[in-house]
């Protein structure tokens, strides 16, 4: 995917690739192993550095290719 408004840090290249992950929280989500925290991968094609961002609820992979794209 290439997009305008996004640029690597490291690289200063504009294609990427986004995933989506999910991690356990703290306290008794994490003794529990519920995975409620969701976060955006965001990786360079070129170098394959990563950015996360955190996700809120509905419609947020959406919110965040609104942000990479400006």
């Amino acid at each position: 995917m290439s997009v305008q408004g996004y640029v690597c840090v490291k690289c200063s290249n504009n294609e990427y690739d986004v995933d989506e992950i999910r991690t356990t929280g703290s306290g008794i989500s994490r003794f529990l192993n519920m995975q409620n925290q969701k976060f955006a991968a965001v990786t360079c094609k070129k170098c394959s550095y990563v950015e996360f961002y955190r996700l809120g609820s509905g419609g947020a992979m959406g919110k965040v290719f609104d942000f990479l794209s400006g």
